[in-house]
């Protein structure tokens, strides 16, 4: 398997925000060709011993979190990772662990409270991002807890997960297709 630093190299130096969030079909094929199959070790639970440190706990989160949905992108296995991406968050934040991360990492160990479809969840999350101290970051954080708030799902991820969308949310999605939540 590979080394979890392979993983934080590969998301934090040789790529950014430009790649992160752009849903580039460039983005994901690399992300298949390097780590298609760590990924699914990693679903498997097979880097349980990655969480024996800050830094690999970081990176299973980020494959969960973040690979599932490059891989997977419009499916709905790209979203069938979230419940360990947040238990081992949650984790993280009650031990302390994300103290020893700078704010752009700290931002993707807190990122599956932000994929999380559970209000109570986006409670602390809104707590998680402010300590960031980065505005544009809260406001995205703010965004998605709203939608939560409003129709206790992210209405985008219907038709992937087989759910029917009401009436508010095609509306919604109408209205805001260029949002991904």
């Amino acid at each position: 398997m590979h080394d979890y630093a392979q993983i934080l190299n590969f998301w934090f130096v040789e790529h950014d925000k430009d790649d992160w969030f752009a849903g580039d079909e460039a983005f994901d094929r690399a992300i298949a060709e390097r780590f298609a199959d760590i990924h699914r070790r990693v679903a498997m639970g097979e880097a349980y011993e990655w969480r024996t440190s800050a830094d690999g706990r970081l990176a299973e989160i980020i494959v969960l979190d973040q690979f599932s949905r490059q891989l997977h992108r419009g499916e709905a296995r790209a979203f069938a990772q979230d419940p360990m991406a947040l238990a081992l968050a949650q984790e993280a934040v009650a031990r302390g662990l994300d103290q020893a991360f700078e704010a752009q990492r700290r931002m993707f160990l807190y990122m599956p409270y932000m994929h999380s479809e559970s209000l109570v969840v986006h409670e602390q999350a809104m707590q998680l991002f402010t300590s960031l101290g980065d505005p544009e970051v809260l406001k995205f954080e703010e965004g998605h807890r709203d939608v939560i708030s409003r129709f206790g799902r992210y209405p985008f991820r219907n038709e992937a997960l087989g759910r029917s969308s009401s009436e508010e949310e095609l509306a919604y999605m109408k209205e805001h297709a260029d949002r991904v939540f």
